[in-house]
């Protein structure tokens, strides 16, 4: 379903689907033309879901026929208009008995099951909703919240209430706004976002500010990305300081996302303008978002300018050792530095997160996983200084998913990984953290696992906001690799070095087995591993760059070390390429020993499309034919890697161009005018990041040099 509407322009977040599915009841069709009634932001899950969802054509012709009598009908609207679901106010509400419910003909409509009522067909509260008139809503809301005063229940009393009201109703506000603040610490951002923007709406001035804060915090600790800026946004310049300065974490996280970068304002100018030790804490606070933030993004000079006010505003509070401390840790971890002070919070994101990632670069994933699951279960809970209050939250839990994906994938549980972060994807924001690292994660299981990216992976690439866009060319590489075009595959990292060689400080598995030849410096970069995949890194890099006088005696000393390796992946794609460099030397009974060995592991590991590529290099190696690439054409590569990029027009005009022919000839050759040449060209110029005809036929030629 997610690839069919891919396939029709309507990419949707495999979380933003699940909710779909659950709400809808399965049903395709349904859930197809829900899809093409949302916005963007909200199939990419930047933004809430509307509620109730729109009444699609499908859902309005299942139900076209129901005949209920009007108290049938009120009972169906009651139940989608409250809040819990409780039985008994809903009971009282309708004045029969759960049993003479049940036996009535709305009774096949509705579950009542342990004090609770539910639709047995979700799609039929939509339809209910979205048939009644506005008037009977808040009729009905109107009742509700008589009844649930009687009963003490104030919160509920107080949204009904609400509701119900043709204008402000400014005493319903606070307990809203109070409840929802508890609701966003219990993990519950939906329901706590909920309230708070109708707190929002019934409520002025600094009340209206706290319900703006709770509502902004809430959509953030969801993902709702563009939802949070919405809300934060409107407490600047002008509202008051407190939740200002509370808010703005959530404002940093929120921009920082969809603008790729964290807003570039200078620290100070947002600091408190009084002495107030709860706002020196906000601002404390939002200093360490801004400096964790840029480290995610690799800004260096950013991250160090956060810090520093970081540092002065714990001096202020007294919370160097709580706060500033793990903070700057975390900072310089996600930023490459593998040296820092081994200094840990608590909680899940300065404690268990930080601990984990220490654990596995000091080469112990079993004790990183362990660190992580203990914080998952609650047995280890504690307030975490760093997102105190959000520790429960949808977001933290997605950082907290993607770091246990991560150590997987360096443990080399290549397929566990892959199934361990698409259940993580039908549930929560996993493209927010560590600035798209679950991204360029889904990508890489995908490839390694089928061999190509799946719906799931280019879902989540979709739902990436266009500033966080990442550097595909490895992916490419990897796909044309494992499909035996090695060529193209050192064509396409070739463009990856060209480009800087983009990756995340957190090693995610590249395609070290043709960068090193197409010139990426894998000593030079700024990552953070596991001590094994260090090794095996190390390992890969002999394995290319030994000279062929030095072979024999180097690759005994190689297939030993290699030994040593734990992870199935790691090893068996060390000995993947010592079999490639038998192959050349005409070594075949070392090439089949060391690529039936790296079969065995990749299959071990669940990377069965790496596991399907050695196999048919075995097949290859069996049958008497060399596993060496052929020599293409350079411009019949560059044809292979644009292809993607370009339009087939601009494709046919940029490799005439390439081959050194006029527009005019260009022209003629295609049949179009000049004019229509040079649009083309032009629009080819942009997509390829060049200026010139010259810096075209430059990039072409080099795009096709092999490895």
């Amino acid at each position: 379903m997610l690839s069919a509407l891919l396939a029709r322009g309507h990419s949707c977040a495999p979380h933003v689907f699940a909710a779909l599915a659950s709400e809808l009841a399965d049903d395709a069709v349904a859930i197809r033309e829900v899809v093409e009634t949302l916005d963007p932001a909200q199939r990419h899950g930047l933004r809430p879901l509307p509620s109730p969802l729109p009444l699609v054509e499908s859902i309005r012709g299942r139900y076209a026929d129901l005949e209920l009598s009007g108290r049938d009908l009120q009972l169906l609207l009651a139940t989608a208009l409250c809040l819990l679901g409780k039985l008994d106010p809903l009971l009282e509400f309708d004045g029969r008995s759960a049993e003479q419910i049940a036996s009535s003909p709305v009774g096949r409509h509705l579950s009542l099951h342990a004090g609770m009522i539910r639709f047995v067909d979700p799609r039929l509260a939509i339809w209910i909703r979205g048939t009644a008139g506005r008037a009977e809503e808040k009729g009905v809301h109107a009742r509700l919240a008589d009844i649930f005063r009687a009963r003490g229940d104030r919160v509920s009393a107080d949204w009904h209430r609400a509701r119900a009201s043709l204008h402000r109703d400014a005493d319903a506000a606070p307990e809203l706004t109070r409840i929802a603040r508890e609701l966003s610490e219990a993990g519950e951002s939906d329901r706590a976002l909920l309230l708070a923007s109708e707190a929002a709406v019934h409520s002025s001035g600094v009340a209206r500010d706290e319900a703006r804060l709770v509502a902004g915090a809430s959509a953030i600790a969801a993902g709702y990305a563009v939802e949070a800026s919405a809300w934060l946004g409107g407490l600047f310049p002008d509202g008051a300081e407190r939740y200002r300065l509370q808010g703005l974490s959530g404002l940093l996280v929120a921009r920082a996302h969809l603008q790729g970068a964290v807003p570039d304002v200078e620290p100070a100018a947002l600091r408190p303008r009084t002495d107030d030790h709860d706002d020196w804490y906000s601002w404390a606070r939002a200093a360490a978002f801004g400096a964790v933030l840029c480290a995610e993004r690799g800004d260096r000079p950013g991250m160090r300018a956060w810090l520093d006010a970081l540092r002065d505003a714990c001096v202020r509070v007294g919370a160097e050792r709580d706060l500033r401390d793990p903070v700057v840790a975390l900072a310089w971890l996600i930023a490459g530095d593998r040296d820092v002070d081994a200094i840990e919070g608590a909680g899940p994101l300065t404690g268990a997160m930080l601990g984990a990632l220490r654990c596995a670069m000091d080469g112990d994933i079993d004790r990183a996983l362990r660190l992580l699951a203990v914080g998952e279960s609650g047995l280890g809970a504690e307030v975490d200084p760093f997102v105190a209050g959000f520790e429960h939250s949808p977001l933290v839990r997605a950082y907290r998913a993607v770091v246990e994906v991560l150590l997987l994938t360096w443990r080399g549980d290549i397929g566990l990984a892959r199934d361990r972060l698409i259940a993580a994807a039908l549930e929560l924001p996993i493209a927010m953290p560590f600035a798209g690292v679950g991204v360029v994660l889904a990508r890489r299981l995908d490839l390694a696992v089928i061999g190509r990216v799946g719906a799931f992976a280019a879902a989540l690439t979709e739902a990436l906001p266009p500033a966080l866009r990442i550097d595909q060319f490895v992916d490419k590489g990897i796909e044309a690799y494992l499909a035996g075009r090695y060529d193209e595959a050192a064509a396409y990292v070739r463009l990856w070095t060209d480009a800087g060689s983009r990756q995340h400080a957190l090693s995610v598995p590249g395609l070290d087995e043709v960068a090193l030849s197409a010139g990426s410096s894998a000593e030079s970069r700024r990552t953070i591993e596991s001590a094994e995949n260090e090794l095996a890194r190390r390992l890969r890099a002999r394995v290319a760059m030994t000279p062929e006088a030095d072979w024999r005696h180097e690759s005994r000393g190689i297939a030993e070390e290699a030994r040593r390796l734990r992870s199935p992946f790691g090893r068996a794609r060390v000995e993947a390429m010592m079999g490639i460099r038998f192959v050349i030397r005409e070594e075949t009974n070392a090439a089949r020993q060391h690529f039936r060995c790296a079969w065995h592991l990749f299959t071990d590991a669940g990377a069965d499309a790496w596991a399907r590529s050695v196999a048919a290099r075995l097949e290859r190696l069996d049958a008497g034919e060399i596993a060496a690439p052929r020599v293409m054409d350079p411009l019949e590569v560059c044809r292979s890697v644009w292809e993607p990029v370009l339009t087939p027009r601009e494709l046919e005009v940029a490799m005439h161009a390439a081959g050194g022919a006029s527009n005019r000839e260009i022209g003629d050759a295609l049949g179009v005018s000049v004019r229509t040449v040079e649009v083309h060209l032009g629009r080819a110029f942009t997509k390829l990041g060049v200026r010139s005809r010259v810096e075209l036929t430059v990039l072409a030629h080099r795009t096709g040099r092999l490895r």
